[in-house]
């Protein structure tokens, strides 16, 4: 489907679908609470963009792509903190919907730097319902991706079939499962054979394969994705934080690339800024290779900040990261 990534004339480069929450962010070298009622002080608070969707749709914005968003909302002050945001950086909003007898979910973050721990409110995290997106809103977008998979109460049963559709009219598709709080790791088959690309880090595509070695976990999932279709079956694109990513399908070689080094600010949401990066340059056509290397420049770069956004780079700055990075 490589013409279909670059050629197809739409007027969206990337729909994502699925949560859209903000993050509360703790921020302090041990931002564990006390109970026993008493009050710690940290280094910050912040509220800022979140859920692993939003996150990447904000990235792939940054770096000039035209993005669109379809997701749920309450009608509450999170909700408009949330659509407001995201059409601050140019995205279109016109397929979110606001729900109002259900509050917008949020997580609060307890961010060390280097580590994370996650308190998630669920709220309207699972309400989207991808059979009752508008019609016709798949075919205006070159490429389809799907966040938090697990997280879609809702639509788990119906997305792969908007992917199968999209793929069908022409464009790409891709999604990211995130950590699947109930621990089940399954319904994964259906959205990898409906999938072009296929982005869990290093745990996720253990649980979910049943494999211990990351790299037999990745060839796995591509096998599963590749079963019945003709084209190869989806990449998996693995994110291996400190030591980079790699990438395979069910045959073949697998391709890697070490990490960028930088010193991290807070890791929120680098995993999804990876999945702008990588998405970028796949959908202008480079190689896998440097679509790893984006990926993870991305990444990296978006842990210069506190939260998953205001890191987020550029193209130019992503273009200059890259010329200077030699992995």
């Amino acid at each position: 489907m490589t013409t279909d990534r670059r050629d197809v004339d739409r007027d969206l480069d990337l729909l994502v679908v699925g949560e859209l929450n903000p993050d509360v962010i703790v921020s302090d070298p041990d931002p564990a609470p006390v109970f026993g009622e008493r009050e710690r002080i940290v280094e910050a608070i912040q509220l800022t963009v979140g859920s692993s969707s939003a996150i990447a749709a904000c990235g792939a914005a940054r770096l000039g792509l035209r993005v669109g968003f379809a997701g749920v909302v309450g009608d509450d002050a999170f909700g408009r903190f949330m659509l407001e945001a995201l059409a601050e950086r140019g995205i279109d909003t016109t397929a979110c919907t606001v729900d109002p007898a259900t509050p917008t979910g949020a997580t609060i973050v307890l961010s060390s730097g280097h580590d994370r721990a996650m308190l998630t409110a669920i709220g309207t995290i699972g309400s989207l319902d991808a059979a009752a997106l508008p019609a016709g809103l798949t075919s205006r977008a070159r490429h389809i991706h799907a966040g938090a998979f697990f997280l879609q109460e809702q639509a788990r049963d119906t997305m792969p079939a908007l992917l199968a559709a999209a793929r069908a009219g022409g464009a790409t598709t891709s999604f990211d499962t995130n950590w699947d709080p109930a621990e089940r790791w399954t319904d994964v088959g259906p959205m990898l054979g409906a999938a072009d690309l296929f982005f869990p880090n290093a745990e996720e595509a253990r649980r979910i394969s049943g494999r211990a070695d990351v790299e037999e976990a990745a060839r796995e999932l591509a096998r599963i994705g590749a079963a019945g279709r003709a084209d190869g079956g989806p990449l998996v694109v693995v994110k291996l934080g400190r030591d980079g990513a790699l990438a395979c399908r069910a045959t073949g070689a697998v391709e890697r690339t070490s990490a960028m080094p930088i010193d991290a600010v807070d890791t929120t949401g680098a995993g999804d800024s990876f999945n702008a990066g990588f998405l970028r340059a796949w959908l202008r056509g480079a190689s896998t290779a440097d679509a790893l290397r984006s990926g993870a420049a991305c990444g990296a770069l978006s842990t210069r900040r506190l939260g998953g956004v205001d890191g987020q780079p550029s193209a130019d700055e992503l273009d200059r990261a890259l010329e200077a990075w030699a992995p």
